[in-house]
């Protein structure tokens, strides 16, 4: 492609609301522009880059023979119904009417949609296993998009699903699909970080999230360095530390008046302590009925934990008109002293003795509380997220690292298709219900997260895999009729040979040219310049900034050289 016939306009000034690397890169070297908020047009050098993060990903899944196909963004609302997960991900579902008033939603992910078509199809464990997937776009209502495409309200996805009749299977499909996760991102020049993660609204106890470990990244990831074990922060599992039996003597519970102290902090400063002595209440409201969560003052409850313990399928913070019923009190003012809704506590709590807690009263706190003044049952879990300082149950301190995720594999087991009824014939005759996995890649995200992590002061960096071209080749002088005889020369044999180039080919200053060059980081630039008249030219290495002078009949071999020791690294 002629740079003179291409559409990328690169930009030199840009909103200061655009604060990640990638996002500035992508933005300022034409590969994306916005539309709105969340939402990005992938111009043609963005989008040559996601087609061949597509084709890596499509080799990759066929090798274990997952077939692709392409289902409809509109999805019927009775179908969400149907899994019961429309009230889970209502806030993020995208939904329209039809002139009928029937309910649809744009597939922000498709496991009932292909539920729906195999328990309409599948017939016999003869037909079994079988993994379907798409890369389609998928729309999601982020109340937070950033960083570009990072996280956006339209993306492209990678979604596949397997079923399988038994565990075996299942366990042999979630295996081939974590190989060939591992081969796509070494494919695309990242190096990945497999973590144990949460399932979410998608469903499913076993999962596996793959991050990159990048100062942008939105997650943080729990690392043990003597083990190698590797959580999100979500559902990380660390050693509680045992509970030494507290020698100090119990006090006598106190009231204290602690005017227009509502946080955590102003309590805290009130009465001069530290916010470990603080037990904080929080109120919340499970499938409708309250329930009280007791964490330390200085601890954050893991809400998804804490909704798996106590089995509820919706869980939200109580409205102050709720916590002023069911405690008697203002916002801020909650404890479990003569509360009468379920307690559950966190195990970090069991060994403190003369804390703080709320009064349920107006502008009051206790103190001196010990357990023996809480005459509620208490139900003792653990509750909150794993924190700096955490052991490993190995008894290893953590490493904390930032985390960008990029895929996500999930053992579903019978999370759609039992509340779907999906169903197949087994051997024996009888009606069983297909046992899935489900799988996901953000391709959008894997081309920011290159970005992020490949580059340099003067732009972006591809892996020869990715690269919209391989080579960008650049006439320093389009004046000098020998340099632009010597360029249109090598220009035809790169292409004739296969090699993507595209062909600086514009009357502009040689400086203009090189700076659009790195910028856009095609991983080998070509230059015809001074040297063109002896019969050389000069090959740059974008990404280690090394040259050297080529004779230009060489200058083909020599690029399908570097192409294909270049490849074999991301092997």
């Amino acid at each position: 492609m002629r740079f003179s016939n291409i559409f990328a306009p690169t930009l030199r000034e840009l909103s200061s609301d655009v604060e990640m690397t990638s996002h500035r890169l992508l933005l300022r070297a034409g590969f994306i522009r916005q539309l709105s908020a969340g939402v990005y047009t992938f111009m043609p050098l963005g989008w040559k880059v996601i087609d061949n993060i597509s084709n890596i990903i499509r080799t990759e899944m066929n090798r274990y023979n997952a077939q692709e196909l392409h289902m409809p963004a509109m999805t019927p609302q009775e179908l969400w119904q149907e899994s019961g997960r429309e009230a889970n991900m209502m806030e993020i579902l995208l939904g329209f009417k039809d002139r009928k008033g029937a309910q649809f939603y744009l597939g922000p992910t498709h496991e009932e949609v292909i539920t729906d078509l195999v328990r309409k199809n599948v017939r016999s464990y003869r037909e079994l296993p079988l993994n379907l997937y798409q890369i389609q776009m998928k729309f999601r209502d982020e109340p937070r998009p950033r960083g570009g495409v990072i996280r956006a309200r339209e993306f492209l996805m990678k979604d596949a699903y397997s079923f399988d009749r038994d565990e075996e299977g299942l366990n042999e499909t979630y295996d081939n699909m974590f190989d060939a996760y591992c081969r796509i991102y070494k494919r695309c020049g990242l190096d990945m970080t497999p973590v144990d993660a949460s399932g979410g609204a998608i469903g499913g106890k076993e999962t596996k999230e793959f991050m990159l470990v990048t100062d942008a990244g939105e997650d943080s990831i729990f690392l043990c360095p003597k083990c190698n074990y590797a959580a999100n922060r979500e559902i990380a599992d660390f050693k509680y530390p045992e509970v030494a039996e507290n020698t100090a003597p119990a006090g006598t519970i106190a009231k204290i008046s602690t005017p227009d102290a509502h946080t955590i902090q102003q309590v805290c400063d009130f009465l001069k302590a530290k916010q470990h002595k603080l037990i904080k209440t929080l109120i919340y409201m499970a499938d409708g009925k309250p329930v009280a969560a007791l964490v330390r003052g200085d601890r954050e409850l893991n809400e998804g934990r804490f909704k798996v313990l106590i089995g509820a399928q919706k869980l939200e913070m109580a409205t102050p008109e709720e916590i002023q019923q069911y405690t008697g009190a203002p916002v801020g003012f909650s404890g479990p002293v003569d509360l009468n809704i379920p307690m559950y506590a966190d195990e970090e709590l069991r060994g403190m003795v003369n804390f703080i807690t709320g009064a349920n009263e107006n502008d009051m706190h206790f103190v001196k509380v010990n357990w023996s003044d809480i005459a509620g049952e208490i139900t003792w879990s653990r509750l909150r997220f794993a924190e700096e300082g955490d052991i490993c149950p190995c008894g290893s301190k953590f490493e904390i690292k930032r985390g960008m995720e990029l895929g996500h594999i999930f053992k579903l087991r019978y999370a759609i298709s039992e509340p779907m009824n999906a169903t197949f014939t087994d051997e024996d005759g009888t009606d069983k219900l297909f046992i899935m996995g489900c799988y996901g890649i953000g391709v959008s995200r894997i081309m920011a997260a290159v970005a992020e992590v490949s580059n340099d002061e003067n732009g972006l960096i591809w892996p020869i895999s990715l690269a919209p071209y391989k080579v960008h080749l650049i006439v320093a002088n389009a004046g000098d009729d020998v340099q632009l005889a010597v360029a249109n020369k090598i220009y035809t044999e790169l292409t004739s040979a296969g090699v993507e180039t595209v062909f600086d080919d514009r009357s502009e200053r040689a400086g203009v040219k090189f700076k659009d060059a790195d910028l856009m980081g095609m991983p080998i630039q070509i230059v015809v310049g001074k040297f063109a008249a002896e019969g050389n030219v000069e090959m740059r290495d974008r990404a280690t900034k090394s040259s050297s002078n080529i004779a230009a009949d060489a200058i083909v071999s020599e690029v399908k050289k570097y192409i294909a020791e270049a490849a074999k690294t991301l092997e």
